[in-house]
């Protein structure tokens, strides 16, 4: 008897180590409350690029008393590290080279295979750091605005490389909010028929998360911190203000 009672209170114990890691994996926020509960589906969509160089610029980027160029210089920093994991499974061929030794055949990627879209205009911000690791992507971009009273993307400019369906495309966008403007971009991206769909951002929020993946649950979203919550004008708490604004000084 003292031994199937001591069986049942490990089992218990388990199953409560097991929710409080669980409680740990899908609240990043771990005070209870605070966070908008995230659908354990929708945090499977995401990967939190957590290196230790990501956080610590991430961090500097928050604060208020950034300038405007320290915010420029960290985020192309931030973006040239966050691009090696985004791009961690891209295809690769093998070509054969002349060391100063020997031939011999080894792999590379297709760089103009690939594609950095823009969202306009913060999106610009990231393209540079990303840029300067895979030099040979091509470019594209996608004009959206969010109304400040629906809070909904409105399109006015939209340009992509020719062959598209030829092409892995990642979308760069350093906030995903509402994820209204991500959903709609990427909507009309897949008019497009390209053959596979990332998305990149520095911040996101449960809100932002469960609209992409309820409009597009085949495209992985990339991000270095999922944070508490939206404010009632979409703003990202605590997030690092208004991305576009910091990058152009336009505050």
């Amino acid at each position: 008897m003292l031994r199937h009672l001591h069986a049942l209170a490990q089992q218990r114990r388990e199953r409560l180590q097991n929710t409080a890691r669980s409680t740990l994996f899908f609240n990043l926020w771990q005070e209870p409350g605070t966070m908008i509960a995230l659908d354990p589906a929708a945090r499977a969509h995401v990967t939190l690029i957590d290196h230790p160089l990501v956080q610590h610029k991430l961090t500097l980027m928050r604060k208020k008393e950034a300038s405007t160029s320290s915010f420029r210089r960290l985020l192309n920093e931030l973006a040239s590290l966050m691009v090696y994991e985004v791009c961690r499974d891209l295809p690769m061929q093998e070509v054969q080279i002349e060391t100063p030794l020997e031939t011999m055949t080894s792999k590379v990627i297709d760089g103009k295979k690939l594609v950095f879209a823009s969202i306009l205009r913060a999106g610009n911000g990231i393209l540079d750091g990303m840029l300067s690791v895979v030099p040979g992507a091509r470019v594209g971009h996608i004009g959206l605005y969010r109304d400040p009273k629906t809070l909904q993307a409105v399109e006015y400019y939209f340009k992509m490389p020719k062959t598209m369906e030829e092409r892995d495309v990642i979308v760069v966008d350093p906030m995903l909010a509402t994820g209204n403007s991500a959903a709609a971009a990427v909507e009309r991206l897949k008019q497009c028929q390209p053959k596979s769909i990332k998305f990149l951002c520095l911040l996101t929020c449960p809100e932002g998360v469960m609209t992409m993946y309820k409009e597009h649950p085949d495209v992985p979203i990339y991000t270095a911190a999922i944070d508490r919550e939206l404010n009632d004008h979409g703003y990202i708490l605590p997030g690092l203000g208004d991305a576009g604004d910091r990058i152009f000084g336009t505050q």
